[in-house]
């Protein structure tokens, strides 16, 4: 058995009918010019022909007398009939019919008896396209190592035929001399005992990092003790609502080289506006700023799958009506925490992620987070899949759409991912608690050009036009009678 590690086994240990724990991708392609008609019952073929399936999508949970305290995987036979699926859109196959699909797919919590993954192919999306919606548990993988899975898994070569499933990275690793019983019982002692020393000789470590975090105007930890409750922060249903917007990564670089920001920075300030705007129109915009959770990947020493990642808290300058201003705001905050966070060592990073999780964990376990004080409003992440097209069987990545996942209390989640000269922008919502989600998808493109303008670049003329047709923030109320435009989707 392997066990989970502490931060893998709270994402297992939050799981619940409203808050499914698990994270996934939707990924659209453009099919290949020739493609024959069979095309996706091939690439369905080829995707179930390898038996190997790396840990821990060939293992699932054990089923011990110490399972509640130490969730482990076991190996296990799976099943692909039951984890690849295969699906169609209803005519006429547009970015709705497809939101409403994967919406609903992600609505369902994963079979927690078998493997913790599923794959759908979706074929029927208008233009000559289809679809991929992939899903995982997030005790499995976290946003960076779903990256490099797909990495992995797609080709940046066109006329590459093999199709293997996002599951098979490598051959199977060789067998090991089998080990005595003894052995084994005495490595098994080691690795706690070890663990636990690691853990307290970071303590000194961890101690002064949290001081000097809790010290300045632009402190996380005071940050996060006076987050204002908002519109977000409400109990959550089962149901999910997904908007999504592609992104022009030039503009986005443009300001942040004009600003002397990074691109992480603008994509935040870019959100806080979308945000700000549809706070505005709902008459529920805080006087403070709202916070937003933003996590940052980190290398495992030891190359497993699972989660590393630590993060910070970031006010996103809700209360400011100056794009410039918010993303300069941001770009000083982010810019500590960095500093703060890359002073750590790795086994205190982990212990800071598991401090930040702990109000989360024991809510959720209890039911009574959505009942406790915010200590954030959402989550923010940002990754990077490749810069340059990427392929499957010669079928061109349009697009890759995250889809994560929401804590009780915390009914949105925002997830970009930068795909060769576009960024994708996800918002997932709870379908009962957040109306007209895509609006805030749509107020995204609106923000970049805010933004543009406000540090002295002119948007392109195209977006120019778009923007002069978009309802301004003051008349938001009258605006609400009728859906925005924009080239996102929603799940309705």
């Amino acid at each position: 058995m392997n066990y989970l590690s502490p931060i893998d086994a709270a994402f297992l240990r939050m799981e619940s009918i409203n808050t499914p724990m698990h994270v996934g991708a939707m990924m659209t392609f453009k099919l290949p010019e020739h493609a024959p008609r069979d095309f996706l019952q091939r690439l369905l073929a080829q995707m179930r022909e390898h038996p190997f399936m790396p840990k821990p999508f060939d293992c699932k949970l054990a089923h011990t007398r110490l399972s509640g305290l130490a969730p482990a995987w076991v190996e296990t036979e799976v099943d692909m009939d039951y984890h690849l699926r295969h699906s169609a859109l209803p005519f006429p196959g547009g970015e709705r019919e497809l939101g409403i699909l994967v919406a609903r797919l992600h609505s369902h919590p994963l079979d927690l008896s078998r493997p913790l993954w599923e794959c759908h192919i979706i074929e029927g999306l208008e233009n000559h396209r289809f679809a991929i919606y992939f899903k995982a548990h997030h005790c499995a993988i976290d946003g960076m190592g779903a990256m490099r899975m797909v990495q992995r898994w797609l080709s940046h070569d066109p006329n590459e035929t093999s199709a293997e499933g996002p599951w098979v990275l490598a051959a199977k690793p060789p067998e090991h001399a089998a080990t005595s019983k003894k052995q084994a019982f005495l490595n098994r002692l080691k690795q706690p005992v070890k663990l636990a020393g690691e853990q307290v000789r970071s303590l000194p470590d961890l101690a002064r990092a949290l001081v000097k975090m809790s010290k300045g105007e632009d402190a996380q930890t005071r940050a996060a003790l006076t987050t204002p409750r908002s519109l977000f922060n409400v109990p959550i249903t089962q149901q999910r609502r997904l908007g999504t917007q592609i992104l022009d990564l030039s503009r986005i670089k443009a300001i942040g080289e004009k600003a002397r920001t990074s691109t992480n920075d603008v994509l935040m300030a870019i959100c806080g506006g979308a945000i700000r705007r549809y706070l505005l129109e709902h008459g529920a915009l805080p006087e403070r700023s709202l916070l937003a959770s933003v996590p940052m990947g980190l290398a495992r020493p030891d190359g497993k799958a699972g989660n590393a990642v630590a993060g910070f808290v970031c006010a996103l300058g809700t209360e400011m009506a100056d794009p410039a201003e918010r993303l300069a705001r941001i770009h000083r905050i982010s810019v500590r925490a960095k500093e703060e966070l890359s002073e750590m060592s790795p086994i205190a990073l982990s212990q800071f992620a598991l401090i930040g999780m702990s109000p989360l964990i024991l809510g959720q376990m209890t039911g009574a987070l959505p009942k406790l004080p915010p200590i954030f409003n959402f989550v923010l992440s940002n990754v990077v899949l490749s810069k340059k097209p990427m392929y499957l069987m010669g079928a061109e990545l349009e697009a890759m759409y995250p889809v994560s996942f929401l804590f009780d209390g915390y009914a949105l989640n925002i997830t970009l991912v930068g795909y060769a000269d576009k960024v994708a922008v996800g918002f997932l919502g709870c379908r009962d608690a957040i109306p007209r989600l895509q609006r805030l998808a749509v107020y995204t493109s609106d923000a970049l050009t805010e933004l543009e303008q406000a540090v002295g670049i002119a948007p392109p003329a195209a977006t120019k036009k778009a923007a002069r047709k978009s309802a301004p923030a003051k008349k938001a109320k009258k605006a609400t009678k009728t859906a925005p435009r924009g080239t996102g989707h929603s799940a309705r």
